[in-house]
């Protein structure tokens, strides 16, 4: 009669290799999800073979939660936990320090956000992250800076002076891949609404592949040349709309930038001091809350609140009231890191 230590082994290795191998073949250009599928299915192997193991040995995967700490955590499929999904609703929580120059962030030390083990990965667990992923950020010259926030985390300081002055070249498209990583970057100028609608609508659906993150976000120009919030809202839900119907095989992981404090006083026209002021911000905000363009109100996209964060900052952040410091931008890209974490756990 097989020994239950040897057909706990044997099943084990049937558990682990075959998905392994199925995930690898279906998903190997999809790299964020093949790393959730990998630590998952590791991890569940280890709680269903530690009983065929001595005591000292089963100890070993059941460390007390002190033992962790993710200041000294490297990425790896071994060791690195992703938050479970209870903890998107704390991933904005982050604490300013203004009295630095430039100011510094941190995710607040309260209790949710210490046991969720948030994170600000270094370049090297980023890219880790990332590896093999397409990057799509439609929008307006907030996206744009976003994408800023990106590339400095991602290239190294002289390869980042080589590309930055293409990336702001006005009203214009730019595009970068990252060969040895297979991390491609796209970013679509497309400051109203209805640029991005007819960009879903029309060039994503002749793309070969889909990309693995998507990032859209406007208003701004909306704002200043229309200022009817009414008509933005509209425009949002056609904006849901299209999302939904992109009919995507593997639906992406996708975010809604939203809008920047704006200061009014320090806005650097009377166009918009008159059109962009306060009454006119909070109506098209509410119009982002109303349209369920968001997935907190039963919507697709995960919203990176630009908003929030530049408030947290301060006006010391902001030359002309609408764009903030590049602080602003690498706190939402670390949000968007550690919401891909939770978000790729979720579908496995």
């Amino acid at each position: 009669m097989v020994p239950p230590a040897q057909l706990g082994v044997f099943a084990a290795c049937v558990v682990l290799f075959v998905p392994m191998g199925m995930a690898g073949y279906h998903l190997s250009r999809n790299k964020m999800l093949f790393f959730s599928g990998a630590l998952f299915i590791t991890l569940a192997v280890g709680v269903h073979l530690t009983p065929y193991f001595p005591s000292s040995i089963s100890h070993l995967f059941f460390l007390p939660s002190s033992s962790y700490s993710h200041h000294h955590l490297h990425f790896s499929p071994l060791h690195l936990l992703p938050p479970p999904s209870s903890c998107l609703p704390f991933l904005h929580r982050i604490s300013w320090t203004r009295s630095a120059s430039p100011p510094s962030w941190s995710w607040s030390p309260s209790s949710p956000s210490r046991s969720c083990g948030f994170q600000r990965l270094s370049r090297s667990d980023a890219s880790d992250l990332l590896n093999g992923s397409w990057i799509l950020v439609a929008g307006d010259s907030q996206a744009r800076l976003l994408v800023l926030a990106v590339l400095r985390l991602l290239l190294d300081p002289a390869s980042m002076a080589s590309v930055e002055p293409d990336l702001f070249r006005r009203h214009s498209d730019y595009h970068l891949a990252i060969a040895d990583r297979g991390i491609k970057i796209d970013f679509i100028w497309a400051p109203f609404e209805s640029n991005i609608t007819r960009f879903l609508r029309h060039d994503l659906r002749h793309t070969p592949r889909y990309p693995d993150v998507l990032v859209l976000g406007s208003g701004l120009w909306h704002m200043l040349h229309s200022t009817n919030s009414t008509n933005y809202g509209e425009e949002l839900d056609e904006l849901r709309r299209a999302v939904r119907s992109l009919l995507l095989p593997v639906s992406p992981h996708m975010f809604w930038l939203g809008l920047p404090t704006l200061v009014n006083s320090m806005l650097n026209t009377e166009d918009k001091r008159e059109r962009m002021n306060l009454t006119v911000c909070e109506a098209y905000n509410h119009e982002v809350e109303e349209r369920r363009i968001l997935r907190r109100s039963g919507g697709p996209l995960l919203l990176l609140d630009v908003g929030l964060l530049s408030r947290g900052c301060g006006q010391q952040c902001t030359a002309d009231g609408m764009h903030y410091d590049g602080v602003v931008y690498e706190a939402a890209f670390h949000i968007m890191l550690n919401a891909l974490l939770i978000d790729s756990q979720q579908r496995i």
